[in-house]
């Protein structure tokens, strides 16, 4: 009876981590539906590569003025001993280029889904049609679909705004920002990443950014598994450029798990 509750915490436990890699997994499921289909690479691509110009130019202006950053920030360290001083503003210019990654990584995201909308509308759509389609589903015209996508990328901006200063002013805590921190922002922004990404095939069913919010938290470990897998990617230099594609494609079938559809060929053959 006593080892009853401890068993179910342990299933539970287990359960809740393969739902976990099962996520982590749709990434790779999504990245081998893209390579297997030139036209799905193709029209991901073009929209991430423009988002990516703007984003490396950001970048590059960051990393050339981060010592000036770091001491504006750091201006009450202005009387302090040179070592001290020093040392706070290495730990600031780290923070700084932390928060911009976290920030850059959601940002691009929001950005390169409204300038493809279109395009990744319709990765999502070749996603479906494979296993199945989509039982019901609602027709979003296509001016309809951008401003949806620019109110719901704004708000997440926002959030992810919100979310980044509390993280920012966390990595000047010494041991802490630079290792608790990181892990906190790295499931933080893998929950936006999946908010945001699975927007596409949510509208297809009707479902709005609140929607998503409902749906993803009954399957909170499976969104967090793909989010972070993404989020981790994406900080790879040039890789939010080239796994764009991947990342929707994945998105669509965590939508799919998420409102228990078919995922495989085999499934949808024996319906």
């Amino acid at each position: 009876m006593t080892d009853s509750p401890l068993r179910a915490a342990a299933q539970q436990t287990g359960g809740a981590a393969r739902d976990f890699f099962t996520g982590a997994g749709l990434l790779g499921r999504g990245l081998g539906l893209v390579i297997a289909s030139p036209r799905l690479l193709g029209l991901g691509l073009l929209p991430a590569l423009l988002a990516g110009v703007l984003y490396t130019g950001a970048l590059f202006a960051l990393i050339a003025f981060v010592g000036d950053l770091a001491a504006a920030v750091t201006w009450f360290a202005d009387g302090w001993s040179t070592v001290w001083r020093d040392l706070i503003r290495v730990i600031a210019g780290a923070a700084l280029i932390g928060l911009s990654g976290l920030l850059g990584v959601l940002t691009f995201t929001a950005v390169t889904l409204l300038i493809g909308d279109p395009f990744y509308e319709k990765i999502s759509g070749l996603v479906e049609r494979r296993y199945g389609g989509v039982p019901d589903e609602v027709e979003v015209r296509l001016l309809h679909s951008l401003r949806r996508s620019l109110t719901d990328s704004l708000r997440l901006i926002g959030l992810s705004i919100a979310v980044g200063i509390p993280l920012f002013l966390g990595g000047f805590i010494p041991v802490v920002g630079q290792t608790v921190i990181p892990v906190i922002g790295a499931a933080v922004g893998g929950w936006l990443l999946a908010l945001e990404l699975t927007g596409v095939p949510f509208e297809r069913r009707g479902k709005r950014l609140k929607h998503r919010r409902e749906e993803l938290r009954k399957r909170r470990p499976l969104a967090l598994g793909f989010g972070v897998a993404v989020f981790l990617c994406f900080l790879i230099p040039l890789g939010a450029v080239l796994l764009m594609p991947a990342a929707v494609a994945g998105s669509t079938l965590l939508s799919r798990k998420v409102f228990g559809l078919p995922t495989s060929i085999e499934r949808v053959a024996s319906i």
